[in-house]
């Protein structure tokens, strides 16, 4: 089930924000459909890219980029997919998916896999494709920026385009691969969507339209129906070529020109709409019910559509709107942080269902029948954020951390990847999202940050969010419930009294006195220019990317000893849950706030002999090697049972629910000859565990352990 979510729209787009733009003039006479987004709008492109559209219809962007050097990206995405298919077409579009590599004019069947591999091409981890509700895209990553492979490339995306055999043979040989396909995703986890998308949208058109198809429909294909579902949505003005890497704007563009300007145009069908979505749907409760579910309450509301274009003053919007889901979804953080929480965690916010609709959803998972005392506890926590808004402290975090990724963004700008660039592109094809740069997304943001008050966010987040009001109500999980219960939870959960405001004030670091420097007791630079320091004590320091590895400082002829044996196989387990203790003066919720705006990581991992950590951060965030050292040195609070007992029932409850997941489980103590430290053990062990024997388990080697440091980044040697 694919949302286009408001949330989820790329950083460099969704924060660019400024005060004080008016709106593109409302009054004006309709206007033809723009080619592009950005031309009805005030947001400045990035002008890196390169737009254009042949006269067939066919629009095309490229970009040059160097990360990685030598290298290149080409993409086809027909805005096409299984929306557009009938009744009697259910799986069409993934089909013609696949026959897209089983023949076509100038590539026989079986002969584009050994034209990929003459040039160096792998089928499926250089050449792929996938088919969504909306669109069919073609993907090859070309690894050389040579102009021959480059026009094999384009050929094959032709060839997809217009020049498809889809012979009745092939169409034969193929049905077996899907027929299998949807044997394999015939999962819980597929069943549950289903379900879910059915009840919310009854009677919306994409509930009946996943992808994957139905059984009766893909044994009913053969050449002449595939090829009629082909030739009516493939189609030039419903094709958008992207290309990005290391070759020359001209030369691509030129060579896009060459490949598709002799593509026949042809009148494109509209894609029928995904809803309807009805506003006025409310009061109804569903129950679901699959042993491999955790426990999971949602309470729902469906809106209109909002059409908002994308204009600075809209994105000034959405910035607000963040903010606020984001401080939302933090309260019920701290909450799931408790010594006892009511539930495991919650999430707060609006997505487009999309171009139908919009839905607002209060989502609580909880472990096994907590469900009531997580719905009651998450809805108190949102009935008092939008009765009493939020203060300056939740804003003032949340500005920081946006902040800080926005000017990571900008600094970064010049090594984006390029699938970070064919994001952005696909994101002005599918959301009409402009391209801008990091920079000005920067500026705009500096303009305009001071205006970031509470009021005006709790205003912008009721302006989209739908109230939930006598919501839709859904339970999934293990056990079977009453459906008037969960409705009965809801109304008695809406009559308790708001909760006060709770007291937020916290802390500065506590953590930045560590004595005296060791000293440095050799100082070499060897390969590469990598230059090494010996301190005392043992601690070496290889001159933004942090890698500790801790270990005993025992003679290197000595084999080191794992921490997890066979007498004691689960020592390290809890090293997931090892950031979630804090630390002596902070809670890992107060570290969330102290440490706003800066680019930390406190995490730490167990690997066979040693522990490791790696993280981004910047030369202006020192509070990095602070954390570093702490870490080395853990004060963990010692928590009860609560961090990993609630998630053992779901994972053991999931580990056997398909063959792939089985065969995950059992792999390790097979190729170990049934070694406790790689076989599951019995989840009462799991449940068992507690951060104060991870404490007792690690402390001594943390704290007595030699220290390695890695450091390769933009910063002074």
């Amino acid at each position: 089930m694919t949302f286009r979510a408001l949330l989820s729209i790329a950083l460099a787009l969704s924060l660019s924000a400024c005060a004080g733009q008016a709106r593109l003039a409302s009054a004006e006479p309709p206007q033809p459909e723009p080619t592009w987004a950005f031309e009805a709008s005030d947001v400045p492109v990035d002008p890196a890219f390169r737009f254009g559209q042949l006269d067939n219809g066919m629009r095309y962007i490229v970009r040059q980029n160097a990360t990685p050097a030598g290298t290149a990206l080409v993409r086809m995405e027909i805005a096409a997919g299984s929306l557009d298919e009938t009744d009697s077409e259910l799986g069409y579009a993934h089909f013609v998916e696949h026959m897209a590599f089983n023949g076509s004019t100038n590539v026989p069947e079986g002969e584009m896999v050994r034209l990929l591999e003459r040039n160096g091409l792998a089928f499926g981890a250089d050449t792929n494709a996938s088919t969504s509700f909306s669109q069919t895209t073609y993907k090859l990553d070309l690894p050389r920026n040579d102009p021959a492979l480059l026009d094999v490339a384009l050929m094959l995306m032709r060839e997809t385009a217009s020049e498809l055999t889809i012979s009745d043979e092939a169409v034969e040989r193929e049905r077996g691969v899907l027929l299998s396909e949807m044997r394999d995703r015939n999962t819980y986890a597929l069943r549950e969507a289903l379900d879910s998308a059915e009840f919310m949208y009854p009677d919306a058109r994409y509930p009946k339209r996943f992808p994957i198809g139905a059984a009766e429909t893909l044994n009913a294909a053969n050449g002449t129906n595939l090829r009629a579902f082909w030739e009516r949505e493939y189609v030039p003005e419903q094709t958008t070529v992207v290309v990005v890497g290391d070759f020359d704007r001209e030369l691509v563009e030129a060579a896009i020109r060459a490949r598709f300007a002799d593509w026949q145009a042809r009148p494109p069908e509209p894609q029928p709409d995904a809803g309807p979505v009805d506003p006025r749907d409310k009061g109804r409760t569903d129950i679901y019910i699959d042993p491999a579910l955790p426990e999971r309450v949602e309470m729902v509301r469906n809106g209109a559509w909002l059409d908002d274009a994308d204009t600075i003053l809209q994105r000034q919007e959405n910035l607000l709107r963040q903010i606020g889901y984001g401080i939302v979804n933090r309260r019920f953080l701290r909450i799931a942080r408790a010594e006892d929480p009511p539930f495991r965690g919650a999430g707060f916010g609006t997505a487009d269902v999309f171009e139908a609709g919009r839905v607002t959803r209060l989502i609580v998972d909880t472990s096994d029948r907590k469900w009531r005392t997580g719905m009651l506890a998450a809805v108190a926590e949102y009935r008092r954020a939008m009765a009493n808004g939020f203060t300056d402290g939740e804003v003032a975090e949340q500005v920081a951390n946006t902040r800080t990724q926005i000017e990571d963004a900008a600094a970064s700008a010049d090594t984006r990847s390029h699938g970070a660039l064919v994001n952005a592109a696909f994101a002005l094809v599918r959301d009409d999202q402009v391209p801008s740069t990091p920079a000005s997304v920067l500026e705009r943001f500096n303009a305009c940050v001071g205006k970031i008050e509470p009021a005006a966010v709790l205003a912008a987040l009721k302006r989209e969010a739908v109230e939930l009001v006598d919501p839709l109500i859904r339970f999934r999980g293990r056990f079977a419930r009453r459906r008037e219960g969960l409705r009965a939870a809801w109304k008695e959960a809406v009559r308790q009294p708001i909760p006060d405001e709770a007291n937020s004030e916290t802390a500065a670091f506590a953590y930045t006195d560590f004595g005296t420097p060791g000293t440095v007791v050799s100082d070499t630079t060897g390969s590469l220019g990598i230059r090494t320091l010996h301190f005392t004590p043992l601690v070496s320091q290889q001159a933004d990317r942090s890698r500790t590895r801790p270990h005993p400082p025992e003679p290197c002829h000595r084999r080191r000893e794992m921490l997890d044996t066979r007498e004691n196989p689960l020592a390290t387990e809890m090293m997931s849950y090892f950031a979630a203790g804090g630390l002596g003066q902070h809670s890992q919720d107060d570290l969330d706030t102290v440490l706003a705006g800066k680019s930390v990581y406190a995490g730490l991992r167990a690997d066979v002999d040693t522990f490791s950590a790696q993280a981004l951060t910047t030369p202006r965030d020192e509070t990095q090697a602070q954390l570093r050292r702490l870490r080395h040195r853990p004060r963990l609070p010692p928590r009860g049972r609560g961090a990993v007992s609630p998630c053992v029932q779901p994972l053991f409850a999931q580990l056997r629910a398909t063959p792939s997941s089985a065969l995950r489980a059992e792999i390790s103590g097979i190729l170990s000859d049934g070694d406790p430290r790689f076989t599951l053990q019995d989840p009462a062990e799991y449940r068992a565990l507690t951060m104060a024997g991870l404490r007792d388990a690690i402390s001594e080697r943390l704290a007595n352990g030699a220290i390695e440091i890695s450091v390769v980044g933009d910063q002074s040697r």
